[in-house]
């Protein structure tokens, strides 16, 4: 098989720049890696990454931790990050935190303490001080998703401004009856989302001078299944049925579209419902909803990650980096029906 050497002179370029056009550590101008890629595939040449890591110490592996698979805005985080380092070069571990706490405890204490990974992406995981001091000891990039996390480079989402935005459109349209299903305590687990989204709901109410009433708060755990047991006792109450509904999640949304079907209502008309994420789902149920762009957070997360373990200047960079949200108006909200 052809070496390295081939390649620089098949390309007319000196073995350094081979190594830095196929690696992606290091600057090489475009015209370059044009050639060294045209060069490598016409030899068939591949780069070892047994000699890469011998020679480099990194193992180009990123470990990815977070605490659910099985849900969708998890997945599109952790599908972004993973396309993002595929084109990077380099390979993905993931660590599901969806058991117990023992777990956790294992992954931070052992796993990613045993130099199989050259770096962290922590997704929605308030990392404890011992954790964080752990990865920094053993010379460990760290970058968190999902709120601030000290001494560390984070994506963060206000939250709070999230919920905020969901429940003033709501309150534009002309709802002042409008209930919020939200997280209940299991789920208000790092960075107290649940709490947060149900602040944001609150502080728009107040504002447009609403009382906020308890008796329109649900509880539920961010699934389908739950969002649509919540909304149905929300909306199967005999007098005093809300007008709108907030869910802090696309999959409780959408479970509380299915509710209200299935009670008779006709969404927006009966009822209008508004979500957080811009689920996959949600132009398919015609959800107005809050996007949140997970993807881009999985491909942002890899970016500053690079910007660490491949630095190419010394400016510091900011401790917290916010991330986007939209509001995206659909078929699921409108004006509140006539009293």
């Amino acid at each position: 098989m052809a070496g390295i050497e081939e390649v620089a002179r098949l390309a007319g370029v000196s073995t350094a720049t081979v190594s830095r056009a196929l690696s992606g550590r290091g600057h090489v101008s475009a015209a370059s890696k044009t050639k060294v890629l045209d060069a490598a595939a016409q030899l068939g040449y591949v780069v070892s990454s047994n000699a890469s890591s011998l020679a480099s110490g990194r193992t180009r592996n990123i470990g990815v931790v977070i605490p659910f698979l099985n849900r969708w805005f998890f997945s599109s985080v952790l599908e972004g990050a993973q396309g993002e380092l595929l084109r990077r070069g380099y390979d993905l571990t993931l660590y599901n935190l969806s058991g117990d706490s023992g777990e956790r405890a294992s992954v931070f204490e052992h796993f990613l303490l045993r130099q199989r990974v050259d770096a962290v992406i922590a997704v929605s995981l308030e990392l404890t001080e011992p954790e964080v001091a752990r990865l920094h000891d053993l010379g460990k990039p760290l970058v968190g998703v999902g709120g601030p996390i000290a001494g560390v480079r984070t994506l963060t989402i206000d939250d709070v401004a999230v919920a905020q935005l969901a429940t003033e459109h709501l309150l534009a349209l002309g709802h002042r009856r409008i209930a919020h299903i939200g997280g209940d305590l299991e789920n208000d687990l790092d960075f107290h989302l649940p709490t947060n989204r149900r602040h944001g709901y609150e502080n728009a109410l107040r504002a447009a001078g609403v009382e906020v009433d308890g008796r329109l708060f649900a509880p539920a755990d961010f699934t389908i299944r739950g969002g649509f047991h919540a909304a149905k006792q929300l909306l199967g109450v005999p007098h005093g049925r809300p007008t709108a509904i907030f869910a802090a999640s696309d999959e409780m949304a959408i479970g509380s579209i299915l509710a209200a079907r299935e009670l008779g209502l006709v969404v927006p008309r009966d009822v209008s419902i508004i979500g957080i994420d811009d689920h996959d789902l949600a132009d398919f149920f015609g959800l107005s909803t809050v996007a949140q762009f997970p993807r881009f957070q999985g491909e942002k997360a890899v970016e500053i990650l690079m910007e660490q373990l491949e630095p190419g200047s010394d400016a510091a960079a900011p401790a917290s980096t916010p991330l986007p949200f939209e509001l995206r108006v659909r078929s699921s909200t409108a004006t509140p029906p006539p009293a």
